[in-house]
Order: structure tokens, then sequence, then C-alpha cells
């Protein structure tokens, strides 16, 4: 018994040893583990903390953004658009345009001259395009102190037969404007007079109708009636020396103006202070068409809406004009918003008040520019009549007018006010009418004859164009996306962190220690007997 005693003491001893070290392993695992989950707690909510600081940095950032971005965006365009030789891009632009402009000339063929005589109805055939490419610079730049500059633009013209329909040496015939324009200038002055004149026409041989290339009806030909009525009749004509439809155009300038800078007032920019010196013009017989506004007709003040027009003085109709608003578009990119001539620009004084004082009207969809013409009887309009009374087209046949090719338009970026693609088209038109005492004029019946219309065309392309797109559209563009993309940013980081709290807080309720103490209960009892019966 002492020796079986002995031997359960020992065993005991051992199991109790066997406890200890396990109990100890445990006790070893549990710290670590703590240890372990300490610092997986701290090191979340320190990611936590950085992620709500960067994260409200962001959100601040980006609010401030949404408010002063507009402004730094708008401050950089008035410093881009204001005319200011210290600004490269937007100054040469003003200065040199270089951009390709081009002049497209129609002629309408008349075909059959002798039945006009004859009192019949004109008939016409459109000829053309002859396209001329165009150079325009400006030069005697002077700076003013109270924030204006003066400039004289000139102009050139290069005949570009690759892009034209003919050449100069094709021939056309069109109503001669040094007999039948004379013919109605001279309509009331006595009859001898207009004797005199009628014989003159016969000893000159010339007749109604002048048939001519094309080159000489544009850049003149040598006329001895001209001389003739320069003598007799000085300042009957524009011209001395060669007379041609466009002779006073080609290397000439439009004249001396004088425009806002836009330094004191961006809103001023381009517009015209004066032209030859004078406020306003005395060519029409009321005081608002006379006026003098809107820009020279190159660029217009920056920031416009839907709500804004084109106005615009030009010296070859003598007058003001304004476009209006008709839709957005995009042009290589660059976002748009054409403008058109509205349907009252060349109304008449009875369908439209406020141009009253352009008259004597004839039908809506005319302009007399006598008054600024010698007083010869020329009228301008829209090419084919476009949005001119639909009795004009009556009278004349081989008129086909639609607005995809005889409506102008202007396509400009309303950010900048700078046109990205222009297309002016206007037709030159002349009275013509039987004379009496003037037998040249035969039987013709009045009409308003079309002679010729041209639309002047250019846009931004090149590198201009990618120098405009990077500098007003895309660095302006990439600032307003940053704005709100610094927000989204602060706004993803502040979730974040809420993330990491509350998975912090459900990790640490659900974590159970790696290993459990064993329970003493499970050690034999010293009165569990080692060695158990074999009956039991």
């Amino acid at each position: 018994m002492a020796a079986e005693s002995r031997f359960l003491t020992t065993r005991h001893r051992r199991r109790a040893s066997v406890f200890r070290q396990k109990t100890n392993i445990c006790f070893v695992k549990m710290q670590i583990f703590v240890k372990t989950l300490t610092a997986m707690a701290i090191s979340k909510s320190k990611i936590a903390i950085g992620l709500l600081v960067v994260g409200i940095f962001a959100v601040v950032f980006g609010t401030v953004l949404v408010f002063v971005g507009p402004i730094i965006i708008d401050d950089q365009i008035v410093k881009n658009v204001e005319i200011n030789p210290k600004n490269e891009l937007s100054y040469t632009m003003w200065k040199d345009i270089p951009v390709p402009f081009f002049m497209s000339v129609y002629f309408f063929n008349v075909l059959n001259p002798d039945e006009i005589l004859a009192g019949e109805k004109p008939m016409v055939e459109q000829r053309g395009p002859y396209v001329y490419s165009e150079k325009r610079w400006k030069d005697n730049i002077t700076f003013h102190d109270n924030k204006t500059v003066s400039y004289q633009e000139y102009r050139q013209y290069f005949f570009e037969e690759s892009m034209s329909a003919g050449n100069e040496s094709d021939v056309v015939t069109i109503p001669n404007m040094l007999v039948l324009g004379a013919s109605v200038m001279m309509e009331n002055m006595p009859f001898p007079v207009r004797l005199v004149i009628s014989a003159a026409f016969r000893s000159f041989k010339e007749s109604a109708f002048l048939t001519k290339t094309v080159g000489e009806l544009m850049w003149g030909y040598d006329s001895k009636l001209v001389d003739f009525l320069n003598s007799y009749f000085p300042g009957m004509l524009p011209v001395k020396g060669k007379f041609g439809l466009f002779a006073e155009f080609n290397n000439s300038n439009t004249g001396l103006f004088t425009v806002f800078t836009g330094q004191d007032d961006i809103r001023k920019v381009h517009k015209v202070d004066s032209w030859n010196g004078l406020k306003q013009v005395n060519y029409w017989n009321s005081e608002q068409c006379n006026m003098i506004n809107g820009t020279a007709g190159q660029m217009w003040p920056p920031f416009m809406t839907t709500e804004s027009t084109l106005p615009f003085y030009s010296p070859d109709a003598c007058r003001s004009m304004e476009l209006v608003y008709q839709r957005p578009g995009m042009m290589r990119g660059i976002p748009v918003y054409r403008f058109v001539a509205p349907k009252t620009l060349f109304a008449s004084g009875s369908d439209y008040p406020p141009n009253e004082g352009f008259c004597p009207c004839r039908q809506s969809g005319l302009l007399n520019v006598s008054t600024c013409r010698h007083k010869s009887p020329v009228f301008m309009s829209h090419p084919h009549f476009y949005n001119a009374d639909p009795a004009l087209l009556e009278t004349v046949s081989g008129l086909n007018p639609n607005e995809e090719d005889h409506g102008l338009f202007i396509d400009i970026h309303p950010e900048t006010g700078v046109p990205m693609n222009v297309s002016i088209k206007l037709q030159l038109n002349l009275l013509m009418k039987r004379v009496s005492g003037i037998t040249e004029t035969g039987k013709i019946a009045e009409v308003v004859m079309p002679m010729i219309w041209f639309g002047e065309s250019g846009y931004i392309d090149g590198p201009v164009l990618n120098t405009f797109r990077t500098n007003l559209v895309i660095l302006p563009m990439v600032m307003e996306y940053m704005q709100y993309t610094v927000i989204g940013f602060g706004l993803g980081c502040i979730i974040g962190a809420v993330a990491l709290i509350l998975s912090k807080k459900i990790n640490s309720k659900r974590t159970s220690p790696p290993c459990t103490i064993m329970d003493t209960s499970t050690l034999d009892n010293e009165r569990t007997p080692l060695l158990h019966n074999s009956k039991d």
C-alpha cells in the first residue's frame, strides 16, 4: 500500500506540473494577444484620425475652390482678352489675325440682256465661287491714356484658283453700273442733260449690260466714260481711273477705329469709341440709325449668355448691325454660341419701325446704301434675297434662297468673346429702271437686280487653336473639375475613417482569447484510482 501511495502521489505531481506549464503558456499567449489587439487598435485609430484630418482638409479646400475657382478663372480670362501688348496670345490674334480668311465671290450672270431691255423679266444664273485668300493686319496702332487704342486695319486679297470654280479669265455679263446707275441718279435732272448723258454713253460705246472677265469686274478696267464723268460730274463716282466692284478694297483700310482696351472695364473691351473721329455717322435719317454701336466686328467682350447679342459697326454697310443668339454648339472641341442675323436686320421701316431711319425703303430685305455710295442706287441684302419679302423673288428668275448657303453666322466662344468660326454673306444689288431721255435704258421694268454676292469666312485652326484651347478652355475646365474631385476625395477619406472606427468597435466585441485555461475539474481526483478493476 505504501508503494501504491507513493506511485499515486508521483502521478499527481506530474499532472500538476503539466497543468502549470500549459497555464503559463496560455498566459503568455494571452499577453501576446492583448498586446497585438492593443497595437492594432492604436494603428487603426491613427489611420482613422489621419483619414479624418485629410478628409476634412480636402472638403474645406474643395469647397473654397468652388467659390474661389470661378473668380480665378474669370481673372485669367480677363487678363487674356484685354487689348494689352503684354498678353502675347490675345494681342497677336487681335493685331495680325493669324487665321485663314477667305472671300468667296459669286456673280449673277445675266442670261437675257436684250429681253430685259424690252421689258421682260430678268433671268440670271449663279457663277462661282471665285475664292480669294484674305490677309488682314492692323497698323498705326496708338494706345491712349483713356484706355483706348486707335488703329487702321488693312486688307489684301490673293486669288486661289484651286479653291475656285473657275479662274479670273472667265467672262460674265452683269448690269453696267456706270450706265444704269448714272441713269437713275440723273432721273430728275433736266431733260437736255439726260440727252447729253445718253449721247456720251453712245460715244464711249457703253451699253446697259457689261460683259467682262471676272478679274476686270473685281479689280477694275479702264473706261473713258469714268474719265468723262469725273471731269464733268465730279464726285459722282467713288473712284478715279480703273472702275471695278472691289477696286477700292484691295490694299486699303477700313478707316481709323478707336476702341476700348478693356484694361479698366472688361465689359467695354473691343467696343468702338469712334470711327474716323466720329461718335456717330450722318448717312441716315435718325439718331438711332446713325449710332456707332458695338465692336469693330472681330471680337466681343467675354462672359456672354444666351441673352447676349453681337453688335458691331460695318464701314462697308455704313451702319451698325446686331446679331442674335440662335443655338449652342461645338467647334473643334470648343463650346460655342451661334449668332445669326435677325429677320429685322434689313426689314423696311413699315415692317419694323426702328428701321425707319434707314428709309426711303423698298421691300423688306433691302438696305438702301445710296446715301454712303455717292447717291448710287445700290442696295444690300442677304444672298438670293434670303429672309426678304417674297415679292422680290418674283421679279428675277434664277434665285433659290436657303439658310445653309445664304445665312450669315458667327460661332463665338462665350467665355472669351473670341469668334471661332465666321461666315458673313452679303449681296450687292442695283436698281434698274427706264429713264426718259436715256435711250440705253430701253424699256427696262423697274427692278432691284442682283449683281454679285460674297461671303467672308474664317476660322481658328492650327497652333493658334491649340494654344487657345489649352489656355482658355482646358485649363479652366481642369480647375473646375478639380474642385469637385478634391471634395469627393475628402468625403471618401471621411467615410473611410468612420468605417475604421466602427470596425474597431465591432472587432473588440467579437474577438476571444487564443486559449482557455484547462478546467482543474478535469484532473484526476486524488481518490480516482489509477488502475481500474477489470471487472468494471
